[in-house]
């Protein structure tokens, strides 16, 4: 099967050759699930990309999806697509400033609405001039409901195709610092890379004489984000794979138990939620005496004893963390992407071994180089068109069709790639040492008692962490946890360089979370904006572990 194909011809291609093969499947949160084959999926597709042609919308125009992920997101997709629009992704935990820019800044005119968290306040979270569709989940206002358009239009017969240099979607960035920018992507960038991707993952296509057992996807992480996209929907569509769709949090763990995915995409922050549920159960000192049927119960408890690719993305994943997978027999990789780069960059082929800390090499879809000044760049098919209305950017971050990526790092003598931080978060103490953040977090990355690290110390003698409890650590008592946290920060520091060992611990009594402002829609950590959050805890008495509140 020709893999070079864009996005709607490979669509064509199941609707015809593989009717009434399971494309996707909704979660009800019941156990119970809806599918829709092939042939069903194409029917919704073109029932919707009629009604949007019939709204007489100029061609390109910019259409938004503001939704958690469900079938009716990849739908609406593809029937932006198939009318000749343009897709905008809203991520569902958008907080409502950014949400507004991002229909201003694009010029939206409809936008389709699903589960999300503004949801409650869903009158003014949508611009008055933007029409509304409501999907899956969405309880507000709306001008139009899926199922009536589905009821009462004709399906469009005809099969359009769009040139490889057509814009298909604007992602716009998490807005870490300042506004988010809208990526622009081409029909030409997943025909030329996806394919490939499924090449180095080994993925096989289950095309219409395939025997074998098809790969089956868990969609939980927004669709708005480039890493769901590529590595979901993207792979399931080229791939001919079974997309599964959570209904949520609450059903999530026996949902991908029951689903047991073949390949499964998480960040950094769900792998720590899978481990210290096991901590919970299993005390960490007793990890380490587990025989191999006991380690297989507890992938059979995270669903993953079938998957066969697994990855991390979106923000680094702490060494000794993956380590700690692997030590499972689940074999977690680290992918390196960005937007800009429609999520590639670098990871470890599925016949490579991962090397925990270092996010591997470029292989079929990228280039790596690291420039004078130490910064990653990455030359890529996948490279974006440009930001939206924003050319001055476009030019500070792209040279000789090589992105700037912002980040820090090296290649080794054996042509692996590790990312050592971001250059904007380096600071200098007091003292004049440079202190790259990120690394000292990896340190204390693997103690079973907290989740969330941030380390900061601009203008201080010392560098200090702020972070919050893991349920593991939430179930400790008081004086242990106290005691073990002492510990833990003496046995670290003894490892460091003098300048770089931990002063104090911070702790918070809650999680950091998107609602309290703190985390982007990625689940990344805004550093400024966090360290200023808890300035009156990094203020108070200077005993070795700070606690937010006194613990019993």
């Amino acid at each position: 099967m020709n893999n070079t194909l864009l996005p709607l011809d490979i669509f064509y291609r199941w609707e015809k050759d593989v009717p009434s093969m399971v494309f996707l499947r909704q979660s009800l949160g019941t156990g119970e699930w809806l599918e829709y084959t092939w042939s069903e999926t194409a029917d919704r597709v073109r029932r919707l990309a009629a009604f949007l042609q019939n709204q007489q919308l100029s061609p390109g125009t910019r259409i938004g999806i503001w939704s958690a992920n469900c079938a009716d997101w990849i739908v609406a997709d593809l029937a932006i697509m198939m009318s000749g629009h343009i897709s905008v992704p809203i991520y569902p935990g958008q907080d409502m400033d950014s949400a507004h820019y991002i229909q201003r800044h694009s010029e939206m005119e409809l936008i389709f609405l699903g589960a999300f968290d503004q949801m409650g306040q869903s009158d003014i979270a949508v611009l008055p001039d933007v029409h509304r569709v409501a999907i899956r989940g969405y309880e507000g206002h709306a001008d139009y409901q899926l199922e009536d358009i589905l009821q009462t239009t004709e399906r469009m017969e005809d099969s359009p195709s769009h040139s490889p240099q057509a814009l298909f979607t604007i992602i716009y960035s998490s807005g870490t610092t300042g506004n988010p920018k809208g990526v622009m992507h081409a029909y030409g960038t997943p025909a030329k890379l996806v394919g490939r991707a499924l090449q180095s993952a080994k993925i096989e296509v289950a095309d219409a004489d395939f025997s074998g057992e098809r790969n089956r996807l868990l969609s939980f992480l927004p669709l708005s984000h480039i890493a769901e996209r590529l590595l979901v929907a993207f792979n399931g569509l080229y791939s001919n794979s079974t997309i599964s769709f959570s209904a949520g949090l609450d059903s999530f763990p026996s949902e991908i138990q029951s689903v047991q995915p073949t390949f499964f995409f998480a960040v950094p922050r769900l792998w720590a939620k899978f481990k210290a549920g096991v901590d919970a159960k299993i005390p960490p000192a007793v990890q380490a005496q587990l025989d191999e049927q006991q380690r297989e119960s507890i992938r059979k408890s995270l669903g993953l004893n079938q998957a066969r690719f697994v990855l991390s993305s979106s923000a680094p994943l702490a060494p000794e963390l993956q380590k700690w997978f692997l030590a499972m027999g689940i074999c977690l990789r680290e992918g390196y992407g960005m937007t800009e780069t429609f999520g590639v960059g670098a990871t470890f082929p599925a016949d490579a071994d991962p090397i925990p800390g270092c996010v591997g090499k470029g292989g079929d879809v990228s280039d790596v180089k690291i420039s004078k000044e130490g910064e990653v760049w990455i030359k890529t098919d996948g490279l974006m068109v440009g930001y939206y209305k924003n050319l001055e950017a476009t030019r500070e971050v792209i040279e000789d069709g090589w992105y700037k990526t912002g980040d820090s790092g090296y290649v080794d003598d054996d042509g692996n790639l590790w990312v050592t931080g971001r250059l904007g978060s380096i600071f200098k103490t007091t003292k004049g040492k440079f202190i790259h953040p990120e690394h000292l977090e990896e340190q204390f990355g693997n103690l079973p008692e907290l989740s969330q690290l941030l380390v900061f110390g601009h203008g201080m003698d010392q560098p200090a962490l702020l972070a919050s409890l893991s349920e593991y650590g939430q179930a400790l008592a008081g004086n242990d946890l106290q005691q073990r946290l002492e510990n833990s920060l003496k046995e670290i520091n003894r490892n460091l360089p003098a300048h770089e060992r931990i002063s104090r611990i911070f702790v918070t009594t809650d999680e950091w979370t998107m609602e309290s402002g703190l985390l982007t829609p990625t689940l990344k950590v805004k550093r400024k904006k966090t360290e200023q959050h808890f300035q009156a805890l990094i203020n108070s008495e200077a005993s070795t572990i700070v606690w937010e509140q006194p613990i019993n």
